[in-house]
């Protein structure tokens, strides 16, 4: 980017900081803001290598990505906030930087937040809120009410909205403090909608999170809807990032052509780059629209068929036993007999997600357990 239009790009960035922090001031009356990247960062994919803390690539660095990749890499799908407070109110203050406005996802899952909240072990719902379009830029209250005693909280970043600031806010008086992060190792996750989380009524309700929650392990989340098909720029991320293990939902974006061509050669890069790491490929799910669309249930059968055959090639030749003894294909469900858990013929909604965690996570969880991750 040339000098002139990045000095630009930043004297706009500093102009809406400054903006959103002066509406805050104004609007804080007995609230007392802290940033949530003061506070303890969950589900961060690569720690320490974005200039905004709340991006999860830094697009700067890494390109090759088009219009609608850029800013999906950019957004907070997956993140979290982990924090201790005994304030009986808390609220949220966003600067957000580019938001987008999905049709087929609630308004608080794109551009809200969910908070959960540690009860007799289990994380709990909480709260939910988003500001609407007007009022962006205005605190909102995730939870009221309650008794004062000290909570251990999770606070779920937006999934389709890109934050400049986020100012955790609690009642003057009260006590608000990092916690430890709650969960454990590192995986990652690169994935397409359904891991980005379309079609969800709140942000907790990921099935990256829903898995986060269950088995106490960390998913780093880098789902990018319509976007996951398997590009090598994308694998140049993924090279780079630091984690002990790597979940694939790559199979639902490409179509048979495209799996066919490109897969063997992103297993081969993502060994080299990781070599004794367990890699997990999910095939895709069953689309309810395939019901009585001819056209796309020929697509999508092509397109499950490619990647079973070449998984189980790599699995079943003599060399690929050896050389790929660290892959592995799995099969998640969410689907139900009525056929009634998703959205919109595509995407599932909450229970289809919860669906789908439940399907994988003892797969999952016994293949990392192999690697001493548990």
């Amino acid at each position: 980017m040339p000098a002139f239009f990045l000095y630009l790009r930043m004297k706009r960035l500093a102009t809406v900081i400054a903006a959103g922090l002066l509406t805050m001031s104004m609007s804080a009356q007995n609230m007392v803001y802290t940033e949530a990247s003061d506070l303890t960062i969950v589900g961060k994919l690569m720690p320490g290598m974005t200039s905004n803390v709340y991006h999860r690539v830094d697009t700067m660095k890494y390109k090759g990505f088009n219009k609608a990749e850029n800013l999906q890499v950019r957004e907070t799908s997956g993140m979290s906030c982990a924090f201790r407070t005994n304030s009986r109110t808390i609220n949220v203050q966003t600067v957000y930087g580019e938001v987008s406005w999905p049709d087929n996802t609630n308004g608080i899952s794109a551009r809200g937040y969910n908070l959960y909240i540690k009860k007799d072990g289990r994380w709990l719902f909480a709260g939910t809120a988003a500001p609407d379009r007007k009022n962006l830029g205005k605190p909102i209250t995730i939870a009221a009410h309650m008794d004062g005693s000290e909570h251990e909280c999770l606070l779920y970043f937006p999934l389709y909205s890109e934050e400049y600031s986020i100012r955790i806010g609690v009642e003057q008086g009260s006590t608000l403090e990092a916690l430890e992060n709650p969960f454990r190792h590192r995986i990652a996750i690169w994935g397409s909608s359904y891991t980005h989380g379309s079609s969800t009524s709140r942000s907790g309700m990921t099935y990256p999170a829903i898995f986060s929650r269950r088995t106490g392990l960390q998913m780093l989340s880098l789902g990018c809807s319509g976007n996951c098909k398997l590009q090598d720029y994308f694998c140049d991320v993924l090279c780079d990032v630091d984690a002990e293990a790597f979940v694939f939902d790559c199979f639902s974006n490409p179509n048979a052509k495209t799996i066919t061509e490109k897969l063997q050669p992103f297993i081969d890069r993502m060994i080299a780059a990781h070599p004794g790491k367990p890699m997990i490929f999910q095939q895709t799910i069953y689309r309810e629209n395939r019901l009585f669309d001819t056209k796309l249930e020929r697509t999508e059968s092509a397109k499950v068929h490619a990647a079973d055959s070449i998984m189980r090639a790599i699995k079943s030749t003599p060399e690929g036993r050896q050389k790929y003894k660290d892959v592995y294909f799995i099969h998640p469900d969410c689907s139900t007999k009525d056929h009634e858990a998703q959205v919109d013929g595509t995407h599932p909604g909450n229970y289809g997600y919860a669906l789908w965690e439940a399907s994988v996570e003892k797969k999952i969880v016994r293949i990392l357990r192999k690697y001493g991750i548990r």
